[in-house]
């Protein structure tokens, strides 16, 4: 019994060291070494909490804020954080997003209000009397809605890819994430789906309370969406073009293109930075 238990709690660590969705800062360190542009992790302490986040240099361009999805972390966007081609044009910032890569990792919070507020310090320390524009994909979708709502002074412009982002579409997976969320059974799962499962599992409540407040956001949106999503409908997209009734929202629906958009087509990302960076309807800096 004691070698089975032994051999079960060993099959566990190594899920858990396969399964993480995150670099080391020594990866990170290496991915940079033979850029032509470096970037720089930094961390904050907030409440009891810790935040990670990678940022280039040029406080004197645009701010370019990356917001990963569940599970994820500030490396989904690393490549975007070498494109020479963005810059250019704008400062990068990539986030772990509480509970995940270096941020508490495996500690999540489902509360969409709290992570807007611990991902704060990152939008007013950093902006500068400049535009700032969050890139948000799948469950960071609706977390940089909640950003834009409750801190408008320091948010300019949206861009969701792949944002799951309608309570209404959410599927019902309250069966077997509600067991996982307990502490019986959580501990089997490794850090990150520990942590993705906790947030997910509260995330259509969190969507229904975002509803009536979708109507405070003012910027300029582009929606980028696969008709090909397994993940997150497409319908995703019309719900933001309905809620966003103050805004001038711009819907890409990409027939063939699946949840993944962020490695398999970055290209409609980048070109959606660079338009938003170069419209009209960007402020220059609230």
């Amino acid at each position: 019994m004691a070698i089975g238990t032994d051999s079960h709690f060993c099959f566990v660590l190594l899920m858990d060291s396969c399964l993480q969705f995150r670099m080391s800062s020594s990866e990170v360190n290496t991915y940079f070494k033979d850029k032509e542009n470096k970037a720089t992790l930094k961390q904050y302490e907030i409440g009891k909490r810790t935040l990670n986040y990678l940022i280039t240099d040029d406080t004197q361009k645009p701010l370019v804020i990356f917001v990963h999805g569940s599970p994820g972390s500030l490396s989904a966007f690393i490549d975007f954080m070498a494109d020479t081609t963005l810059l250019k044009k704008a400062q990068l910032i990539s986030v772990d997003r509480p509970g995940f890569g270096a941020s508490d990792f495996g500690y999540a919070e489902p509360s969409l209000t709290k992570q807007a507020e611990l991902l704060k310090p990152v939008l007013k320390g950093n902006k500068h009397n400049r535009p700032v524009i969050l890139v948000g994909h799948s469950l960071g979708g609706p977390l940089i809605a909640k950003m834009a709502i409750d801190y408008p002074e320091l948010v300019d412009g949206l861009i969701f890819v792949a944002a799951s982002v309608d309570p209404n579409l959410e599927p019902n997976e309250t069966w077997f994430r509600a067991p996982l969320a307990t502490p019986f059974l959580k501990w089997i799962l490794p850090r990150s789906f520990r942590a993705s499962n906790d947030e997910i599992y509260k995330l259509k409540p969190e969507l229904e309370q975002l509803v009536p407040e979708w109507s405070e956001i003012k910027v300029p949106a582009i929606v980028i969406q696969g008709t090909k999503d397994s993940f997150v409908p497409a319908a995703n997209a019309d719900f933001v073009n309905r809620m966003l009734i103050h805004s001038s929202v711009q819907i890409q629906l990409i027939e063939g293109v699946d949840h993944f958009i962020p490695w398999s087509h970055p290209e409609l990302i980048r070109n959606a930075i660079l338009e938003l960076l170069q419209s009209n309807s960007l402020t220059s800096g609230k």
